[in-house]
């Protein structure tokens, strides 16, 4: 078993080897720097796009929540949201080595959720607030929030060497930690982010 384990780890570091680095796409699309840079992220292919104004830069591999649903509706559900975000802060002291926050829920998804009575008035009150003020989405919602792209922190050797998809997270996007800190050095608080299913 241990070799097998070993085997699929080592199939993976080969895998990942054939993978270029920003600055190579960057160069290779005659882009010295990166303009209204924006990420496209595709849960049904298991990829993050980084755009620059309307130019595909890079495509990373990624990995999203547990449970493969589209729909977002409780702070348990491990499904990661579709819709039009924003990153709405940067933590680089996470323990997923660094963690671009988006605005879910943002004003779409609570007056959603409050129709559908998922939550109730107060939280879509609390929810409408933080993103008039532009701030990420309050903590303590029905909805949960703390969703964003995330490294993988101290398991990073394994996880991002597995030849296979393997959906691990409770409604984030996961990629390696390289790939977080190529993204981190390219986006800003209010970069949009669009996912898709």
């Amino acid at each position: 078993m241990i070799l097998f384990f070993a085997g699929l780890i080592l199939y993976g570091v080969i895998l990942n080897l054939r993978e270029v680095t920003l600055q190579e796409a960057m160069s290779e699309k005659g882009i010295p720097k990166l303009n209204d840079v924006r990420l496209v992220v595709d849960r049904k292919n298991y990829r993050i796009e980084l755009y620059s104004e309307k130019v595909l830069i890079k495509t990373y591999k990624a990995v999203f929540g547990k449970n493969s649903g589209t729909l977002k509706t409780s702070a348990t559900d491990n499904v990661t949201p579709i819709g039009e975000y924003k990153i709405c802060a940067i933590d680089t002291v996470s323990k997923y080595h660094k963690f671009l926050h988006l605005n879910y829920p943002n004003e779409r998804d609570a007056a959603e959720a409050f129709k559908q009575k998922y939550i109730f008035e107060d939280e879509l009150n609390a929810i409408l607030l933080s993103a008039k003020n532009k701030e990420c989405p309050p903590k303590e919602t029905s909805l949960g929030s703390d969703v964003g792209i995330h490294g993988i922190g101290k398991y990073n050797v394994i996880f991002k060497n597995l030849p296979f998809t393997f959906n691990w997270t409770n409604g984030s996007i996961a990629v390696s930690n390289e790939n977080i800190d190529e993204l981190y050095s390219v986006i800003k608080v209010g970069a949009p982010v669009k996912i898709t299913y």
